[in-house]
């Protein structure tokens, strides 16, 4: 695993930039895997300003998200389609219809998890996948638990993680207490991964995985097992 650690926040977000360019411009028809909530925002924010400034394209890019939440439909403003939608690809010249976020509304989970996996598969396989940290060490919505699943799936989210996504809701009673998420095996078939967290309340985390030692129970230190791994911490997140 590479770890870089940045000053702060605008610089993590700038460096996990960086490395999402460098693959655009060796890979135009490249297929990342992408993540939301707060940490990667100022990453997508940068790379819109690279678009818009003619450094970089994605008109050829495919993309697959790793999780929504379950039951929400697409259009709902809490939905990762629509937290993709605002934060990226309506600031990018990308191709929308080769932008894809599992079905939160999907009438058998398990037969769409199934056909997202293969849908992925026969794109070719991810080539850079990017991910961000729960505190308790989740990885897209794979919560600490003795058995993890390994293809994308449906799954009740701890309370730890309600309470943590209850700010972008009216109230906790609205967060939804399912999700659909990509598994930890399909997660760790991307050629490449890169990892953002930023703040204080990461830094239990990001010490659990610079240990070396792997367990389900943080999700997070899976990671060590795969071969090409980028770790992007601001100061706060490293040093605690």
């Amino acid at each position: 695993m590479k770890l870089i650690v940045c000053e702060n926040y605008e610089e993590m977000s700038k460096a996990g930039a960086d490395i999402i360019a460098a693959l655009l411009k060796s890979k135009p028809k490249c297929v990342l895997g992408l993540a939301t909530g707060s940490t990667p925002v100022g990453m997508y924010q940068e790379l819109a300003r690279m678009n818009k400034a003619g450094e970089i394209t994605f008109k050829d890019v495919t993309s697959y998200n790793l999780d929504e939440y379950y039951p929400l439909a697409p259009d709902h403003d809490q939905s990762y389609r629509y937290f993709m939608n605002h934060n990226l690809f309506d600031n990018v010249d990308i191709d929308k219809s080769k932008t894809h976020v599992p079905d939160g509304l999907a009438a058998d989970p398990d037969a769409m998890g199934k056909a997202y996996d293969e849908a992925i598969e026969a794109a070719g396989g991810i080539d850079l996948q990017v991910l961000g940290l729960g505190p308790n060490g989740h990885i897209a919505f794979n919560e600490p638990e003795a058995e993890l699943y390994a293809g994308t799936h449906k799954t009740s989210l701890t309370e730890s993680t309600i309470n943590a996504n209850a700010r972008f809701f009216a109230s906790k009673a609205d967060v939804p207490t399912h999700a659909v998420t990509m598994g930890i095996g399909s997660i760790m078939k991307a050629r490449k991964i890169i990892v953002l967290a930023n703040g204080k309340v990461k830094h239990p985390v990001i010490e659990k995985m610079l240990a070396g030692r792997i367990t389900t129970m943080c999700p997070g230190t899976l990671l060590l097992a795969h071969a090409d791994v980028t770790l992007i911490v601001d100061k706060a997140a490293y040093e605690g």
